[in-house]
C-alpha cells in the first residue's frame, strides 16, 4: 500500500500521550475504550500503540457519548450496525415506503 492510497486521516502515526492532549481524555481512558473494543489502534514494533486523526474523532465522540450517559456496549453495538452493510431486504422495504409517501402524500 503506498502513501497515496491511505488518506492522511487513516494513517496510524500519532501516540498515546498526543492523542490524550489533543482530546483531553487520560491515557488510562483511552486504554479502557480499547478494552471496550470502541477503538482499535495499531501497535509498533515496540508495542506502543498508534492512532490517526480519524481514530481521535472517534474518541472525541464516544467521550461526547459518554458523558451523556450511553453505556459503552450500546456504543459499539450502535458502531456495528453502522459498519453493516444494508441489505436488499431494507433497501426494497426503504423503496416501497417512499412509494407509499409519495402515493398518499403521507
Amino acid at each position: 500500500m503506498t502513501w497515496n492510497d491511505r488518506s492522511y486521516k487513516e494513517k496510524k502515526v500519532i501516540s498515546i500521550g498526543t492523542v490524550s492532549e489533543l482530546t483531553g481524555l487520560s491515557e488510562r481512558q483511552i486504554r479502557y475504550y480499547e478494552q471496550r473494543k470502541l477503538i482499535f489502534p495499531d501497535r509498533s514494533k515496540t508495542g506502543i500503540r498508534k492512532y490517526s486523526f480519524s481514530d481521535i474523532e472517534l474518541l472525541i465522540e464516544i467521550a461526547n457519548k459518554i458523558e451523556d450517559g450511553v453505556l459503552t456496549n450500546e456504543i459499539r453495538k450502535e458502531m456495528k450496525k453502522k459498519e453493516a452493510p444494508i441489505t436488499n431486504e431494507e433497501i426494497r422495504n426503504s423503496l416501497l415506503k417512499g412509494q407509499i409517501n409519495v402515493q398518499f402524500k403521507l
